[in-house]
């Protein structure tokens, strides 16, 4: 007896080992694809642009309609998850992502292209947000932290890959297989989830989903969209604009109250209580918002101002990410061990820098030049984030870190999603939009004349010139912080 109870324990444990691994590698998968796509048209964009003769604005809005999706349906997917399952979610975000490539591929016009990148980033999300849930479930606490870091791995590997992919397919292929390349491997993830995953969450069925403030928040994330949308297109359009930043900020209001009243809020927003908290969250906003669009500015330099192909310029960028990749556990180790303030200082200040010396770059600087530019952004950059996310997780309760990495990850995504709008506007600034959308929407700078090119990378410098100043305001959250960590510390050291 007791032997035959030996042997069904051992089995259990088998297939829980055997389970842990199949999470594992079906993850790593769908979320290596999602870090390909959702860096994957950062070089295929001038390209794009011009086949299906885009302006300016669409051509951002092929990237901004994913990540708009992205943000959105991440406030969704954890509550929705926890009510109705994330294996069934999971398996549906991977035909989502599939057979949304296989329409985008398909379009015939701009806005096809826009609303198929939707849907894209909807299945993204669903991909990506219930991964670390699933792995969670499956992978004992000992070794979780091994197996998220490996799915971490994955994605930024998969961003990386982007850069790189997407100029091999465009040295060859037509653009439309930028979005075809993910119907195999869709196809391959759909049917190995379907097969392979089992339901182990415990689920809380019967819980309400806070649909009221879901949607205040898609108006109030999309109508900010189509502000800074408009407002490039010039004065004409004053007044639309005007109405949807008040549409946008009235949604905003009502979602903050609402979330701070319900019971089953979406987004916990109680924690912004916490000072410290608030802060690093504010600062992460700004931080996001001012480097997210540089590599696609530096794609665009690469390939209209420079005139390298698509796959020449998709190596050029590797310094950028990879620097990032290698200094970030670094980062977070002596941030631990040295304290994370002076790093997340640090970081921001050599974001601005990095930032602002790309105004003084040109079509004759020598790219030895550019790669230390980029490797000073890359190593700035982890500096800042690594430290920013492990100071603002250690001052939650145990308890609420889950609902803590919640919020950080839609204030993270909102600063994304705005950012490249953003630029844009900036852009309009100094340069007429209908000849950035000229050069946006030409291939190489044969395509456009010197006078165009000249004026492109005059709004080139001044969009980095403003990025890196939003980015030094990030320092005034910071500060605050510091100090007022350095009066609790003096104060405890009294009493």
């Amino acid at each position: 007896m007791l032997r035959r109870r030996g042997r069904g324990h051992c089995r259990r444990e088998l297939k829980e080992v055997e389970y842990k691994w199949t999470v594992l590698t079906v993850t790593t998968v769908g979320v290596l694809m999602s870090g390909i796509d959702g860096r994957i048209l950062i070089i295929g964009l001038p390209q794009i642009a011009s086949a299906m003769h885009a302006d300016a604005e669409q051509a951002i809005w092929f990237t901004q309609g994913y990540a708009l999706a992205s943000t959105i349906m991440l406030l969704l997917i954890g509550r929705a998850t926890d009510i109705f399952g994330r294996v069934k979610f999971y398996n549906t975000g991977f035909v989502i992502f599939t057979v949304a490539s296989l329409l985008t591929g398909f379009a015939q016009i701009p806005n096809q292209i826009i609303v198929f990148r939707f849907v894209q980033g909807i299945g993204s999300s669903i991909i990506w947000s219930n991964s670390i849930a699933m792995i969670t479930d499956a992978t004992p606490r000992r070794e979780l932290g091994m197996a998220l870091g490996i799915n971490s791995i994955a994605f930024n590997l998969g961003s990386v890959f982007g850069l790189t992919v997407s100029g091999l397919i465009l040295a060859f292929l037509d653009w439309r297989y930028l979005f075809y390349v993910n119907v195999p491997i869709g196809l391959f993830g759909t049917l190995w989830a379907y097969t392979r995953l089992r339901e182990i969450a415990q689920t809380e069925k019967g819980a309400p989903v806070d649909w009221f403030g879901f949607g205040a928040f898609v108006i109030f994330i999309t109508n900010l969209l189509l502000a800074l949308t408009f407002a490039a297109y010039g004065i004409s359009e004053q007044n639309l604009v005007n109405g949807l930043l008040v549409i946008s900020f009235l949604a905003l209001i009502a979602f903050v109250r609402h979330e701070r009243r319900t019971k089953y809020p979406l987004l916990d927003l109680k924690l912004l209580r916490i000072k410290e908290f608030g802060s690093s969250i504010v600062a992460l906003v700004i931080n996001v918002t001012a480097f997210s669009s540089l590599a696609l500015l530096l794609s665009l330099y690469f390939q209209l101002v420079v005139g390298l192909s698509p796959f020449e310029a998709g190596i050029r960028l590797l310094p950028l990410d990879v620097s990032a990749l290698l200094v970030a556990p670094l980062s977070g180790r002596m941030s631990d061990r040295f304290g994370q303030v002076p790093f997340i200082t640090a970081g921001l200040c050599l974001v601005s820098i990095g930032t602002y010396m790309f105004s003084t770059v040109d079509a004759s600087t020598p790219y030895v030049t550019v790669v230390v530019y980029m490797i000073l952004l890359g190593v700035a950059i982890s500096m800042f984030l690594a430290p920013n996310v492990s100071y603002s997780m250690t001052l939650i309760p145990a308890q609420r870190r889950g609902v803590a990495a919640s919020v950080r990850s839609t204030f993270f995504n909102v600063g994304l999603t705005v950012s490249l709008n953003l630029v844009v506007l900036v852009m309009t600034f100094t340069v007429p939009y209908s000849i950035v959308t000229a050069v946006i929407s030409s291939v190489g700078p044969v395509a456009v004349s010197m006078t165009y090119r000249t004026l492109f990378m005059n709004g080139l410098r001044s969009a980095y010139v403003w990025l890196a100043v939003l980015n030094a305001t990030a320092l005034v959250p910071v500060l605050f912080t510091f100090s007022r960590t350095r009066q609790v510390k003096a104060q405890s050291q009294l009493n």
